[in-house]
């Protein structure tokens, strides 16, 4: 699908947005994992989530929608899964395929799971490497770098994990393999990596410790269902504060957004290039924070940015690179060569897209330097199937002189299903 976007010089209104995709696949995976029903309301039914779910019902679990963004999982405890009839197919997504091995170490059955080209071509043994450390049997192409995966799992013993990355991804695979490990469980990580899984397996009742940079967690915990209520996703909000911000006339109230500190620094780092950023009507639930984020036309400046700070904006870099075109002066990203193995190679897709729309940028080996206050011009822009690409170009492109059309569009229903929708709205 091509997605033509024309510029616009107003922008204003107060929404939601859909809910946090990384909360809504733990939700559905723990759920399953847990004792008795856990009702999910504000998950995000985008491809992605829904990959999730089709996994966990193949593997023996109901779950049920009540409503478009509600679901009741029917839990079955740890070691209820059952072996499945075929082929688990993940689609695009990296969290079911690498979060879902975590779980399957443990099992006493052997499954494969694939995904689709992306998914093949994305490495897997920074997860495959510690399960295999556990004592599953993890059989893959490339020596278990690459999908398709066959996993035997069981008879799991617990191990100090020390990341040479920081991923939550990674981290929360070793720790949902060490639910069924015999003993304590450590990952150990450089840098803070987002929190969401052990927030929710402690509202769940495990057994967790947790400190700057590293999580314990005691095996065989008897969990049980909750009601998960799911924030909007920041990741979201993030492309519609960016798109308020340099639109001349643009004011937006995103209600309901979470905070999670893991998870806030593209708001500090927008706030450091001079955004008029306000958050009120702050709240807690289930250990994970949420409040409304008020957004207006702003003029930015270029920033620095790197070191700790990239692993609680590493999804929104692609839109905080936009951010930068209409800031003065340059701004520089550095320490996210993680980039490189998202759904695409987010580096070169980001500088292939912004010298396209008449933008400065050099692209760097983690990273990217971007040239503020040239004007960009409409264009033709490749997403490369990836949902943050498109809808980065998608902002972009309300300030380009022109209509902007991007290829492969229908990649953003895999987080904000109908987000130009929302954007054509914001305009009246």
């Amino acid at each position: 699908m091509i997605m033509c976007v024309k510029p616009t010089k107003k922008l204003t209104g107060r929404l939601s947005v859909p809910g946090d995709k990384s909360i809504s696949h733990r939700a559905v995976m723990i759920g399953a994992l847990a004792e008795g029903d856990t009702v999910v309301k504000g998950f995000l039914p985008g491809e992605d989530c829904l990959s999730t779910v089709n996994c966990m019902r193949a593997l023996g679990i109901p779950v049920t929608a009540s409503a478009e963004d509600e679901l009741v999982v029917c839990g079955k405890g740890l070691y209820g899964l059952r072996e499945p009839e075929d082929v688990l197919n993940v689609n695009n997504s990296g969290t079911t395929i690498r979060l879902l091995s975590g779980i399957l170490a443990g099992q006493d059955f052997t499954t494969v799971l694939t995904g689709d080209a992306s998914i093949r071509k994305r490495p897997m043994k920074r997860v495959t490497g510690p399960l295999k450390e556990m004592g599953a049997v993890i059989l893959g192409r490339a020596e278990g770098e690459l999908a398709p995966l066959t996993i035997r799992g069981g008879n799991l013993r617990a191990i100090r994990y020390e990341s040479p990355v920081s991923s939550a991804q990674v981290k929360s695979a070793v720790l949902l393999a060490g639910l069924f490990a015999t003993g304590c469980t450590e990952v150990v990580e450089p840098a803070p990596s987002r929190d969401h899984t052990e927030i929710m397996l402690q509202a769940f009742g495990a057994k967790i410790e947790t400190g700057s940079n590293y999580v314990r967690l005691e095996s065989e915990p008897v969990l049980q269902g909750q009601e998960v209520i799911v924030p909007g996703d920041i990741s979201s909000a993030a492309f519609l504060m960016t798109a308020a911000l340099i639109v001349p006339q643009g004011r937006l109230v995103i209600d309901d957004v979470g905070l999670n500190r893991t998870r806030s620094g593209i708001i500090e780092v927008l706030q450091a290039m001079g955004a008029k950023i306000e958050i009120s009507n702050v709240a807690l639930a289930a250990g994970e924070k949420r409040g409304t984020i008020t957004v207006e036309s702003s003029s930015l400046r270029g920033v620095s940015v790197g070191g700790e700070m990239i692993p609680r904006l590493i999804d929104e870099i692609p839109v905080l690179a936009v951010a930068a075109l209409f800031a003065s002066g340059v701004t520089e990203i550095r320490d996210a060569a993680e980039l490189k193995v998202k759904e695409s190679n987010r580096i070169s897709a980001m500088a292939e897209g912004i010298t396209r729309l008449g933008g400065r940028v050099e692209e760097l080996p983690d990273g990217l330097r971007i040239y503020g206050g040239y004007k960009l011009k409409g264009a033709r822009c490749q997403s490369h199937h990836d949902h943050r690409i498109a809808m980065a170009f998608a902002v972009a492109a309300l300030q380009a002189d022109g209509e902007t059309c991007i290829e492969d569009a229908e990649a953003i229903n895999i987080s904000y299903p109908g987000f130009m929708e929302v954007i054509e709205s914001l305009k009246d």
